[in-house]
């Protein structure tokens, strides 16, 4: 039986998502890649509360980005999302690619959010 591109994605992420569980102390650092934009947040599945969020909608985030489609514009988003999370007291997150593959613009994210201060 085949699966469509987004079938696919959807078993890939329930497949992660029984693994990667967000708590108080550890949220989860969600992340979603659409065709122009990339988008994170993080989570406590526990009380379902979203403690921070960034995309490249943010115009301070987009400011002098050529693509908001980009790795630059990835990487400014996980810049961003780290420093929401440091000045919400939050160190570590579990990093959920929600079905996406780890590389491009998702590593790129994870990378630059590791680099501004957020641990793995």
């Amino acid at each position: 039986m085949a699966h469509t591109r987004s079938e696919q994605r959807g078993l890939r992420r329930s497949r992660v998502r029984r693994a990667v569980r967000g708590s108080e102390s550890r949220p989860r650092l969600s992340v979603y890649r659409s065709l122009h934009h990339i988008y994170a947040q993080v989570i406590s599945d526990e009380t379902g509360r979203t403690f921070a969020a960034a995309s490249t909608m943010n115009t301070d985030v987009a400011a002098g980005l050529k693509s908001r489609c980009s790795i630059e514009g990835a990487k400014r988003v996980g810049k961003a999302i780290a420093q929401k999370c440091k000045a919400s007291g939050i160190e570590q997150v579990v990093f959920d690619r929600n079905g996406f593959l780890y590389h491009g613009r998702v590593k790129a994210l994870a990378d630059a959010a590791r680099e501004a201060g957020l641990k793995f």
